[in-house]
């Protein structure tokens, strides 16, 4: 029995060794297949930062130019109401000066000529606030940009008060 027993205990052992390097060979693929996993989810990581990155700033140029656009256009508009404003006050001070003078006479004729020539300094000075105006908005359009913004906020706010 004892021969039996040291060749089964010797057979034993002989089996028991080679299960134990499967078991390491698993255990070490499965870590490198882990480290591959990790590593290939790493850069797909750093892949797509890098690509939101990349449209995050297309984008913002996008509304850079847009907004450099829409400050043009408003530039332009206000030019444009500056402009008619003073077109408009001329003619309707020159109207005021020609009905007086039909109703006064010669006494109006002499406000008509004042009032003409007020008129004329008026339109002279709205041309030259639509001008400085204009250079204005022309050196600094964000300034421009909130005054135009703060005057709507005001006659909304006005508009909003008679409702």
């Amino acid at each position: 029995m004892s021969a039996d027993t040291s060749s089964s205990k010797a057979h034993g052992s002989s089996s028991s060794r080679p299960a134990a390097q499967p078991l390491g060979q698993s255990l070490k693929n499965s870590a490198e297949s882990l480290r591959d996993d990790v590593g290939e989810a790493i850069d797909r990581g750093q892949f797509n930062v890098a690509d939101s990155a990349r449209a995050a700033g297309d984008n913002l140029a996008e509304d850079l130019a847009r907004l450099r656009a829409d400050m043009s256009k408003i530039q332009e508009t206000l030019s444009a109401f500056v402009s008619e404003i003073g077109g408009e006050t001329a003619r309707t001070m020159g109207s005021v000066g020609h009905s007086v003078a039909k109703e006064f006479g010669s006494a109006a004729s002499s406000i008509a000529d004042a009032s003409a020539e007020i008129a004329g300094s008026a339109k002279d000075q709205v041309k030259t606030f639509a001008s400085e105006l204009e250079a204005t908005a022309r050196k600094n359009p964000l300034g421009t940009l909130a005054a135009a913004l703060l005057a709507g906020i005001v006659i909304g706010m006005m508009t909003r008060g008679r409702n």
